[in-house]
């Protein structure tokens, strides 16, 4: 009995291993994953106030949906950090796409007009951390979505690169892996280059290892130069970090073609983008959806392609295979750039102290035990739903009103999106102040709950 229990371990261990993706890891201005570059073929994922990777067998038929287009990357914006993710975490992982994953939650993002982070923040999003960073499939963190939003919102720069600072941190006295951290950016084009600049500047342990763009500039019949793509192109070269498209796909314009696609993973930008994130899988009342699902509920059943859309972005994938330079061949170029001084709609000057909680803060919580106080950990009220600025929205960087939606784009720059800004959604998630308490299991046990997941 016991030789045929170890028997159906062993078997179970190597099945888990069959499926296994590689990691993805940062070097240079490139991803790369298990010794080849990476680019994302991605698609927004969040379409209910509801963490969407919580239900097995739902994960189980999106991912079918999805990796028939050669979807290889979700973004999830909001997740519960108590709930258990295993089963869709196995689910996506068995069907090669890497998860996305943002830390912040509907009561601890950083606040545009009134910045702060706090000892709850921070505890807010190590909680996420806690619940994603042991899943091979886990992308990467985001720190925060468009944050700043607005001319006026430099201020709260410094902020974001604290959470992204302690956050690291946080990492290193836990021994998890080096899950890499980024920042997902509204497309402001006076600030755009100041704030690409100013995350990747400094020290590395306090710099973000990614940086991603929401941009709706390439509509209609648009071309490489009449989207402004090559105006992005040119602000990205000699970026010294990966950059990519964490939300693109404008629906104005005509049939949605994804012909932008050709130019990010064709010769225009592929040495320099490392892919992008189309909005999105699920279709709402802002028709940026490319999926649908039975009597009209979304994530209930087996998802309903909307077309011409679903097809239109299956085949412009399919016919782009980048395929990118091996980590073995590649050298790092460019160095990291120089703080950007104050000038015109950006006020932070240079390198400015950050306000980091005290180390003695993050080692307390990492170590689990209880955190002193420390002038930077005090909360400061959020900012009121109906805000210009409020970030309950998943995906949204202006005109914030409470919807029913559940993610929008935003284009704070120029283009035909601006005219017709979706609205955003209003969500909340349960239980953000506590993480489910660890069950011991016999080693033998582990193995058998471990090995089943490679099966789902």
């Amino acid at each position: 009995m016991f030789t045929h229990l170890l028997v159906s371990a062993l078997l179970a261990c190597l099945a888990l291993q069959a499926s296994a993706l590689a990691t993805i890891s940062v070097k240079g201005s490139k991803f790369f994953a298990g010794g080849n570059q990476f680019f994302l073929k991605g698609v927004a994922y969040q379409g209910t106030p509801d963490d969407p990777l919580v239900d097995t067998n739902q994960c189980r038929l999106d991912a079918h949906a999805m990796q028939s287009i050669g979807t290889n990357s979700i973004r999830v914006y909001h997740v519960d950090p108590a709930a258990h993710h295993d089963g869709c975490m196995a689910v996506f992982r068995n069907a090669g796409i890497y998860v996305w994953v943002d830390v912040d939650t509907f009561t601890s993002y950083i606040v545009q007009t009134d910045p702060a982070w706090t000892k709850e923040q921070f505890e807010a999003y190590a909680k996420v951390v806690d619940a994603f960073h042991h899943y091979d499939n886990l992308g990467g963190f985001w720190i925060g979505n468009e944050v700043i939003n607005s001319l006026g919102g430099s201020p709260s720069a410094p902020y974001i690169k604290a959470a992204v600072a302690d956050m690291k941190s946080y990492i290193n006295a836990k021994s998890y892996r080096k899950v890499p951290i980024g920042y997902s950016a509204a497309d402001i084009a006076e600030l755009r280059p100041m704030l690409q600049d100013y995350l990747a500047c400094g020290e590395a342990d306090e710099a973000i290892d990614f940086f991603g763009l929401n941009s709706y500039e390439w509509c209609g019949d648009a071309t490489y130069q009449t989207s402004g793509y090559s105006a992005l192109q040119n602000m990205a070269l000699g970026y010294n970090l990966p950059i990519f498209f964490s939300e693109t796909g404008c629906n104005v314009g005509g049939e949605r073609t994804f012909n932008d696609q050709k130019a990010i993973f064709g010769p225009e930008m592929i040495h320099t983008w490392s892919g992008s994130i189309l909005y999105e899988w699920v279709e709402e009342t802002n028709a940026y959806g490319l999926v649908t699902y039975p009597n009209g509920q979304i994530y209930s059943g087996a998802p309903i392609p909307i077309q011409p859309d679903f097809d239109n972005l299956s085949n412009v994938w399919k016919g782009t295979s980048p395929t990118g330079v091996s980590e073995g061949r590649y050298t790092a170029k460019y160095s990291a750039p120089a703080c950007p001084a104050a000038t015109g709609g950006w006020s932070v000057d240079g390198d400015v102290p950050l306000p980091r909680l005290d180390s003695s803060i993050i080692k307390a919580i990492a170590a689990g035990k209880e955190a002193p106080a420390s002038p930077n950990s005090t909360s400061k009220p959020s900012a009121s739903l109906d805000s210009p600025t409020d970030q309950a929205s998943s995906t949204t960087a202006k005109n914030r009103k409470p919807t029913t939606t559940a993610s929008s784009p935003a284009s704070t720059s120029k283009s035909a999106a601006n005219a017709v800004t979706p609205p955003p959604f209003i969500a909340y998630v349960d239980n953000l102040g506590g993480h489910g308490g660890e069950i011991g299991f016999l080693v033998l046990s582990t193995i058998f709950v471990l090995g089943a997941g490679a099966f789902l």
